[in-house]
């Protein structure tokens, strides 16, 4: 599994810090759309990681960073590159069309 959770506590250290690009998935345990892309960016998280690290964040559990970015429907992705988000992602995707939208940060 390279996925990795965090909280708000760790968040500074497992996302904003990172010198590597962060997808960080916003989720929810009831979630049903949250449940279909978890696999995929599990496989991404495998395929690119040399690239690109996939963190989640129950946003249940972790209402400080959820609040801060804003976060109002999930899934929601955020791309995270030296501590700003850079790009925002929507739904459950597609594989291809994830990879598509990540291709910046994935080469």
């Amino acid at each position: 599994m390279a996925t990795k959770h965090t909280s708000d506590a760790e968040f500074q250290a497992d996302v904003l810090d990172q010198s590597t690009p962060v997808l960080v998935d916003f989720w929810a345990p009831w979630c049903g759309p949250c449940k279909m892309v978890a696999p995929i960016l599990e496989e991404l998280s495998e395929e690119y990681a040399d690239k690109i690290q996939v963190v989640k964040l129950n946003t249940d559990d972790n209402p400080g960073v959820t609040g801060r970015y804003g976060i109002t429907g999930i899934p929601t992705m955020n791309v995270y590159v030296d501590g700003e988000v850079v790009k925002t992602l929507v739904g459950a995707l597609p594989k291809q069309k994830l990879v598509r939208e990540l291709e910046d940060y994935l080469n």
